[in-house]
């Protein structure tokens, strides 16, 4: 593989996802998930080329993008049981001799964890959540909670659902009924039970405990932002934690819709002047530092007075944020050719 630094007259860009030593051998960008990427980076003359991972290659990659002016990256935190450390430790390398880094694994320790729905419940966005440390302190606080009405406990890190589950009290029992959100049937056990069950959470993170969204079978709305700016919606009716069959059955694939969207508008406006300032206030994350592609996922809240409807986080996602809306390549492409000129 070619290692030799580009031109200085165009900026160069890896774009990193996890393969296999074939995968790295021969590379594709036409191919790729990523096409149209490469295609909106060549647009504003930046030069894009595929930086595949893997452990067993970790010190080959981390050559590669040290020729390289930034990366930009695609891997999820947990997937077929590895997670990113090795990746995270590159990357912070590379950052550190002056290659720029999107996402930075510090940045994503900030904002693309659960603990970021704790750490800004207090936000238009928040709600009633609860961190808890240790296994010790999710058995003598989540009694009382449960006992107020559902809640959704969520490991720090994790995709796909992985480690996401809502649980309540069965009335006149000692057990709880405790729904998985990677299957479709819940079951009930001891709340002892359950907690030994997400003792593993806590082997390296904390767990977060949110109150349940009783609207969460209207739909999830997904907000994709470029940086500070709005790169289109998402939105889509969800399986995941919904408890009636019915509902469960109109669950359908994402639909995409761009930024200027009229039913997206008030999340969009609240999105772009109050939360995200907010945000990168509330976690000390510079405006430069926010990642070129991330998205928010909200779930509908109480029905408002003036009847339009609130927003309830629920995630954001930072680590591998694909598919995305139609705009979001040329979104990205700006924001990324935006920082390497101030960066030069």
């Amino acid at each position: 593989m070619n290692t030799e630094r580009r031109s200085p007259a165009r900026h160069s860009i890896g774009i990193v996802s996890r393969g296999d030593a074939a995968a790295r051998r021969d590379p594709s960008r036409h191919n790729s998930r990523f096409a149209d990427i490469y295609e909106a980076l060549a647009a504003v003359g930046v030069e894009a080329c595929p930086a595949i991972y893997d452990e067993s290659f970790a010190e080959e990659f981390r050559e590669q993008l040290l020729t390289l002016d930034g990366v930009l990256v695609w891997v999820n935190p947990i997937q077929d049981g590895r997670n990113r450390s090795g990746l995270d430790a590159v990357l912070r390398n590379v950052a550190a001799h002056g290659v720029w880094v999107s996402a930075h694994p510090d940045v994503i320790l900030k904002m693309g964890t659960k603990e970021v729905l704790y750490r800004t419940r207090s936000m238009g966005w928040g709600s009633d959540t609860a961190l808890y440390q240790t296994a010790e302190a999710m058995r003598a606080e989540l009694p009382t909670r449960i006992a107020a009405g559902p809640r959704v406990i969520k490991r720090n890190r994790g995709n796909g659902g992985q480690g996401v589950w809502k649980i309540e009290r069965l009335p006149a029992s000692r057990m709880v009924r405790v729904l998985d959100a990677t299957r479709d049937v819940s079951e009930e056990l001891t709340l002892d039970d359950f907690i030994r069950r997400c003792a593993e959470y806590f082997d390296n993170g904390s767990v977060v405990d949110q109150p349940f969204q009783p609207r969460l079978s209207e739909g999830v709305v997904r907000c994709y932002m470029a940086g500070d700016r709005c790169a289109g919606f998402g939105y889509h009716k969800v399986k995941a934690l919904v408890d009636s069959p019915a509902a469960r059955a109109e669950a359908g694939p994402r639909l995409y819709a761009s930024s200027a969207d009229p039913r997206f508008q008030p999340l969009r406006r609240l999105m772009e002047d109050e939360w995200t300032p907010q945000l990168t206030s509330l976690l000390d994350i510079a405006r430069d530092d926010l990642p070129v592609i991330w998205d928010a996922d909200f779930m509908l809240g109480r029905v408002q007075a003036d009847g339009s409807d609130s927003y309830v986080l629920g995630e954001i996602n930072v680590s591998s944020v694909h598919p995305y809306p139609d705009e979001a390549p040329v979104a990205i492409a700006r924001r990324v050719a935006d920082r390497l000129k101030r960066k030069s």
